[in-house]
């Protein structure tokens, strides 16, 4: 099978700061706001740009990236997932570099960023938060995404080599193709690569925290729905697990279930994601 030209490391899983795709955000057109960039027509855009399906088959999963960069913002998106028989598909929406969100539910954290001024992350489905994943570079050495302008991703590809039992469950091919619905598509952020300026911004994403409501439904969706977590993976990590593992944090916000609960997600319905980047200027960072 042809594969997505991106290169996608697996660091934690269940990223972004996923929020209702609500009434009160207005969607974008994906004619003017994302490129469909790999799948040979396997990716299309329908209803005068309202919906964008994404196929997978035995030769070739698809793609597509926004047009423009963000270093700091709220993006919203409804994605419908691949119904039925699904094992070994994972469709995905999440920012290059930095945080993702594989509707397995598998989330990603990438670790390519430099410099210091965003200062956490977070992922909501359905408007429950999943996961925060806070900037601690400077107390634990960690790296965070923080200064690199990044696009919005999504792609559907063939993972059944490793995402199904480490590949001893195998997808059912006769059903092919597989199809995931995107739709509600709304960025709101810093469309630029000046770390500075966008640290300047007064975008209501740039300052808010979790309260200890929204703590106590981050802890709830981690007791309830965590199947896996790469921290007490041995297997894995037979020389060890990777060293944000060693903070309270994070063993406390890793949430990750490769299905969604139906409270969140409903399987052939619309689940509303967003994740958010925010940050503080210089100074200011939270520990």
């Amino acid at each position: 099978m042809a594969s997505s030209p991106r290169r996608t490391v697996v660091c934690s899983v269940l990223p972004l700061l996923l929020l209702l795709a609500g009434a009160a955000r207005a969607a974008g057109n994906f004619y003017q706001d994302v490129d469909i960039t790999w799948g040979d027509g396997r990716g299309k855009i329908l209803g005068g740009g309202d919906v964008l399906t994404l196929s997978l088959d035995r030769a070739s999963g698809s793609g597509f990236q926004s047009k423009n960069q963000y270093l700091y913002g709220r993006f919203d998106m409804q994605i419908k997932l691949v119904p039925g028989d699904s094992a070994g598909t994972v469709a995905t929406f999440y920012h290059a570099d930095g945080i993702s969100l594989s509707l397995s539910l598998l989330p990603l954290l990438l670790d390519e960023g430099q410099g210091d001024l965003m200062h956490a992350r977070r992922f909501y489905v359905d408007g429950t938060p999943i996961r925060e994943h806070r900037n601690r570079e400077a107390a634990t050495g960690v790296a965070y995404p923080r200064s690199q302008a990044m696009r919005v991703y999504a792609s559907v590809w063939d993972a059944e080599e490793w995402a199904t039992q480490g590949g001893r469950v195998r997808t059912d091919w006769s059903r092919a193709p597989f199809v995931a619905s995107y739709k509600g598509f709304a960025a709101s952020g810093c469309a630029s690569q000046d770390a500075a300026a966008c640290a300047r911004s007064n975008g209501a994403w740039m300052y808010q925290e979790l309260d200890a409501t929204a703590l106590d439904r981050l802890q709830w969706v981690q007791k309830n729905y965590m199947i896996y977590n790469y921290c007490t993976d041995t297997w894995r990590f037979k020389d060890g697990a990777p060293p944000e593992c060693a903070t309270k944090f994070f063993r406390r916000c890793l949430p990750a279930f490769p299905s969604p609960p139906a409270a969140l997600l409903v399987a052939g319905g619309w689940g509303n994601i967003r994740f958010r980047c925010e940050g503080l200027v210089r100074g200011l960072l939270l520990d």
